[in-house]
């Protein structure tokens, strides 16, 4: 039978062993050294007792690990929430023991939401959750927020309050992370720039700069995915590349949704409809492939009617070009900006679901200002009692917009400082 979630089983011995290793191999393995200054390592050590709800952006795969050598750095152990999809292999013995558990993204994973919620009602808890709900393949900037964590958090304190006990601290604690890279890197980027051209045959004019080749390689991917959803050419031609992004992400998104049978929602986040679309391939492709399927249960009827490699390669553009913008290099040409968008393109043409880091990095931590959900559960409250669904309660929506400022505040002052 299959597992539907896996949870965490912390082993404190084990978690100290592999943060030893971690603390020392993260440089080997993974081509970074954690930086974190003492300031940011006292706001976590003064809340000794304290429940905590990280909340870190996530630009890169390796920010997990990261988040781990700081657990390591602070002698403390952290659980991490993890996509159901992680846990395969030796990880799925693995992961849990070190404090992760799975969430089934797009989905109400009830099994998940409830163990966050007693981990969350725990003294000295650290829960580590990326709000952003994926990567976002940039370094210096964040996407919106899902508000599912701190409701979360709202809830646990709420669950305490109906059984009787005294409303505690509960802190969102937010964090930033930065990469740098320590050494030049113009010769990584000319050759992966010399890499994509090869691949796409273009031919790279002798006095062209990294910057005009960069956008003529992103225009032919761009003219190429138009091409693979039918977007005509006198349409393309008109709107600016920013609008071709967005009508390209709607068209992509709109034809999954129509061929799963799934109800389209333009006010709902691209991520949160991309994770929707993802769990219902795979449900699909179970039920069919385990004959399963019955005229009640919505399902198609057969494995034709579902282009599942077109389809997957659908869901992983939707989710590597969500947060690109035009004029994300050109505002602050920096190494970092230019390998983040280097590697959007790598990921389309090589199809490289990972890609190895390209050089050695800082990975610079920054710990915000903690910000106590106690001082705001009487609004919480107030809001809930007035509403029959929590999900549209302001003061939720609030606390979160103002932790994702925080982090965003703080890439920009490391922006500017490194």
């Amino acid at each position: 039978m299959k597992t539907l979630f896996y949870p965490p089983r912390l082993n404190p011995l084990f978690v100290r062993l592999v943060q030893i290793i971690a603390l020392y191999g993260a440089r080997w393995f993974y081509k970074f050294e954690l930086v974190v200054s003492s300031e940011s390592v006292e706001k976590i050590k003064s809340l000794q007792g304290k429940s905590l709800l990280l909340t870190p952006n996530h630009p890169t795969f390796q920010d997990p690990i990261v988040m781990f050598v700081l657990s390591a750095k602070l002698r403390e152990k952290f659980y991490y929430l993890a996509a159901y999809e992680l846990f395969q292999g030796l990880l799925k013995w693995l992961l849990p023991r070190l404090g992760v558990y799975s969430l089934r993204r797009g989905l109400g994973d009830r099994l998940s939401i409830k163990e966050t919620l007693a981990l969350l009602g725990n003294p000295e808890c650290r829960l580590v959750i990326f709000p952003e709900g994926g990567c976002s393949f940039q370094n210096d900037t964040v996407m919106p927020f899902r508000p599912g964590a701190v409701q979360l958090a709202f809830q646990s304190l709420n669950k305490k309050v109906k059984q009787g006990e005294p409303l505690p601290d509960l802190y969102v604690v937010p964090i930033t992370i930065k990469y740098k890279y320590t050494q030049s890197m113009d010769l990584v980027i000319a050759n992966s720039l010399k890499k994509l051209e090869q691949a796409l045959n273009i031919i790279a004019q002798n006095n062209s700069n990294p910057y005009e080749r960069l956008r003529l390689i992103g225009e032919k991917i761009l003219v190429k995915i138009e091409q693979d959803y039918g977007l005509p050419s006198s349409e393309i031609e008109s709107n600016s590349r920013e609008e071709r992004v967005r009508r390209l992400r709607i068209k992509i998104i709109e034809n999954c949704e129509q061929q799963l049978g799934i109800t389209t929602n333009p006010n709902e986040m691209v991520r949160e409809r991309t994770y929707k679309l993802e769990n219902m391939l795979k449900t699909q492709l179970e039920s069919l492939e385990s004959n399963e399927v019955n005229s009640e249960s919505n399902l198609l009827t057969s494995k034709s009617e579902i282009n599942r490699e077109l389809m997957e390669k659908s869901i992983k553009r939707l989710l590597n070009f969500d947060a690109i913008y035009e004029g994300y290099i050109a505002e602050n040409p920096t190494p970092e900006r230019f390998i983040d968008t280097l590697t959007r393109l790598e990921r389309e043409v090589f199809e490289i679901d990972q890609p190895k880091p390209k050089g050695f990095r800082q990975a610079i931590v920054k710990i915000g200002t903690p910000v106590n959900l106690k001082d705001f559960f009487a609004d919480y409250q107030r809001e809930r009692e007035c509403k029959e669904r929590t999900s549209d309660n302001k003061t939720v929506s609030e606390v979160m917009l103002k932790i994702q400022q925080e982090v965003q505040n703080n890439l920009d002052l490391l922006n500017k400082t490194n």
